[in-house]
């Protein structure tokens, strides 16, 4: 018993150190830039450069500033509200439009047609069509934030194997049927993805909005009033909100990397 225990330690151990490098190299290289950063200000090369202590110190005094957190909060409503709309919305699509080949054709055009436009290009045309701002946000999320999802759903149903739809259409099972046991799954972990690729967007594209409208509420319009201040003090405010803007992508990213390798493990098997 004591040493199958030992065994599975031993097992454990290697992982355990392979994690502990990887934060560590992780670390090191943070710390790495931030020095160089130092030590470039302090040379006075770039003086447009902010000073990478004095910008880490305003940082961390924005994750307590009430007004801040509140822009935070703002910025984060919509793109909460809008990404599960635009999944509700491209899931469904992507799979009638890789299920049924025929309507897949007939959209195309318009498909490719829509799929380039940039959403900021858009933001007059919400803006008109949809008020207050927060409901221009939302629907301008929910068109950036589909396609990637309407994209991803579609290659997965199509990568499905044929051999698992025409087993159950053998066995009596309906289009419905073959779609919801077969298609869906397989197609699930590209559309996990795809949400993933979606949420990078519906930050930038919610803080773009803020920023561009000039909103009361969002990190785009504490960054507008960071902006128009005068010398170094107005610079180091703008880079720090850019840090924390920085700093919640990551953090959406790696919780939805998390949440993916969780729900699909067999995939990286």
């Amino acid at each position: 018993m004591m040493s199958t225990i030992n065994l599975a330690r031993r097992g454990q151990n290697p992982l355990a150190r392979a994690k502990l490098a990887k934060f560590a190299r992780h670390a090191i290289g943070v710390a790495g830039f931030l020095l160089a950063w130092q030590l470039l200000g302090m040379t006075g090369l770039f003086k447009w450069m902010p000073p990478a202590a004095e910008t880490l110190a305003r940082t961390f005094s924005l994750a307590v500033d009430p007004e801040f957190l509140g822009d935070i909060g703002g910025t984060l409503t919509a793109a909460v509200i809008g990404l599960p709309l635009a999944v509700l919305i491209a899931v469904p699509i992507g799979l009638l439009l890789g299920t049924v080949p025929v309507v897949e054709e007939m959209t195309r055009v318009f498909v490719e047609f829509l799929r380039p436009i940039p959403s900021v290009a858009l933001i007059p045309l919400a803006l008109f069509f949809f008020q207050p701002e927060i409901n221009a946000k939302v629907a301008l999320i929910v068109f950036a934030a589909a396609w990637p999802i309407l994209i991803n759903t579609l290659y997965g149903v199509r990568d499905v194997d044929p051999l698992g739809k025409e087993t159950l259409r053998s066995f009596g099972f309906g289009p419905g049927a073959v779609i919801w046991r077969v298609a869906l799954p397989s197609a699930a972990p590209f559309i996990a993805t795809g949400i993933r690729l979606a949420a990078s967007i519906t930050l930038i594209l919610a803080i773009s909005v803020e920023y561009i409208v000039g909103g009361s509420v969002g990190v785009g319009g504490f960054l507008i009033e960071a902006s128009t201040g005068i010398g170094m003090d107005a610079l180091i405010d703008v880079v720090a909100v850019l840090i924390w803007a920085g700093v919640i992508g990551l953090i959406v990213n790696i919780l939805l990397a998390r949440a993916e390798r969780r729900l699909f493990k067999w995939r990286n098997t």
